[in-house]
């Protein structure tokens, strides 16, 4: 089959379509043909960069969520059958007290090839009605987004939610299921074209954080009380704290992000006095996956697809993403 190696860690250009061996299905897995995979700043362009921070092996494959239809099932695999329309989660194996977890694209081979095994219990059937490409985009950031507000913040309608980021993969799925669980979202981004396309997401109000002070602009906004909950997966050093600082007394801050570094100043003694929370989590459950893909499946939820490329395209996508050339998720198609 072909696949995209890369035998060493660098730029774009470590990344080649080649002929590998045809993976075959542990009794456990399922293989799967390949319909779409997505490329992500985190689980791909890190990896590939040698910057993750795990050990990855090489040669590799990344590719952290491919959909596609069933070729072949394990011998103990019961609940999945060939065709079945599937889409895997990057997490193959939780993590333990003293083990990582295993991740699909980062310590065992990935999606960007035509074929890839995965244990059938990392997978979810994709209804009837949404095609392979939304599926692909909803099922990667979707599920996380909707266990950070849901689950964590726990949104209820008529509160003022934040999102950071709006137009990211996480930001654009953020500003959605925010509107779902029946919030005011207030958009930020750092351009105004993007904060016009979050408010064609559904955000009520935006804020060019680049350009506009971003706390000043919260609190004209919400009357001088701040927003019952902030969506921050930027981690930059100087939008954090001012992220912090709009959250209204007994606030509430989720993240699952940091590409803007990650290390961060934060004012402990605001913390306590205004009783705010902070969640971190990169997890989601199983109802959290089949949840968006209803939400896709009914309309309720709409996939930011920027451009769909060739598996033989996958330098060049890593390329446009790297640059922010692009707004909203790129696909490749092997």
């Amino acid at each position: 089959m072909k696949a995209v190696l890369m035998e060493r860690f660098g730029g774009p250009d470590v990344l080649a379509l080649t002929d590998v061996r045809d993976p075959t299905p542990q009794a456990d897995e399922v293989l799967i043909k390949v319909h779409a995979v997505t490329v992500n700043r985190t689980l791909d362009l890190a990896v590939r960069a040698g910057r993750y921070g795990r050990p990855v092996n090489l040669p590799h494959v990344l590719g952290a969520d491919p959909v596609g239809t069933v070729a072949a099932v394990g011998d103990a695999v019961s609940d999945r059958k060939i065709g079945d329309r599937v889409v895997t989660s990057p997490i193959l194996r939780p993590a333990s007290a003293n083990q990582p977890p295993v991740l699909l694209g980062v310590s065992v081979w990935g999606g960007y090839a035509q074929y890839v095994c995965v244990p059938a219990v990392a997978t979810h059937l994709v209804p009837e009605g949404l095609s392979f490409e939304d599926a692909a985009v909803i099922g990667r950031h979707a599920p996380l987004a909707l266990h950070l507000l849901k689950s964590k913040a726990a949104v209820r309608p008529g509160e003022t939610v934040l999102v950071m980021g709006a137009t990211g993969g996480l930001g654009a799925v953020g500003v959605q299921i925010a509107k779902w669980l029946g919030a005011t979202v207030i958009a930020g981004a750092g351009a105004r074209a993007r904060i016009e396309r979050a408010i064609a997401l559904g955000a009520d109000h935006g804020i060019d954080y680049r350009a506009q002070d971003l706390q000043q602009e919260v609190m004209k906004l919400t009357e001088g009380r701040g927003v019952d909950v902030v969506f921050e997966n930027i981690g930059d050093a100087e939008l954090f704290p001012k992220a912090v600082a709009s959250l209204a007394r007994g606030g509430r801050l989720v993240t699952a992000g940091s590409h803007g570094g990650g290390i961060v100043p934060l004012n402990v003694t605001t913390l306590y006095q205004r009783q705010l929370t902070l969640y971190g989590s990169t997890g989601q459950t199983a109802a959290d996956v089949e949840q968006v893909l209803r939400l896709g499946t009914d309309g309720l939820l709409r996939a930011e697809i920027a451009v769909s490329m060739p598996l033989g395209s996958a330098a060049d996508a890593h390329d446009s993403l790297e640059s922010g050339r692009v707004s909203g998720k790129i696909l490749l198609l092997p």
